[in-house]
């Protein structure tokens, strides 16, 4: 009869205690977190659909809550979900061409999609203002 080995101390496999946390690492998982949101976002999608389609009671009743703080803060964490994940989407479009694996590359890349997120969010924003 075989007798199990013993277990090891060490983790299956590596993890945050072996790996020096990394942009590429942020990106992935605000990728995953953003997909999410974007989900969730749907609903709302489909609240505003059939409030408009029932009338005009249920249209204000959406446009009262949308309208609130609350309401606010959401859609515009929306928005952010939304160019975020469309950007970072763009950049693995480019690394699945090959595109962008050196370091600084993917750093650069990083960046740009935080800085493009940043300025479509506020420039959707400032045109809703306005």
């Amino acid at each position: 009869m075989a007798q199990s080995a013993k277990p090891s101390d060490r983790p299956l496999s590596p993890h945050l205690q072996v790996y020096r946390w990394q942009l590429t690492m942020t990106m992935s998982i605000l990728h995953r977190i953003s997909g999410a949101a974007l989900a969730v976002g749907l609903a709302v999608i489909v609240w505003i659909l059939m409030a408009a389609a029932i009338g005009p009671a249920a249209w204000e009743t959406f446009t009262a809550v949308a309208g609130s703080l609350a309401g606010r803060v959401a859609l515009f964490g929306w928005s952010v979900a939304l160019y975020y994940h469309l950007f970072n989407g763009i950049r693995h479009l480019f690394w699945d061409c090959g595109k962008l694996f050196e370091i600084r590359n993917a750093y650069l890349a990083g960046y740009l999609v935080w800085l493009a997120t940043g300025l479509m969010t506020l420039a959707t924003w400032w045109g809703i203002a306005t």
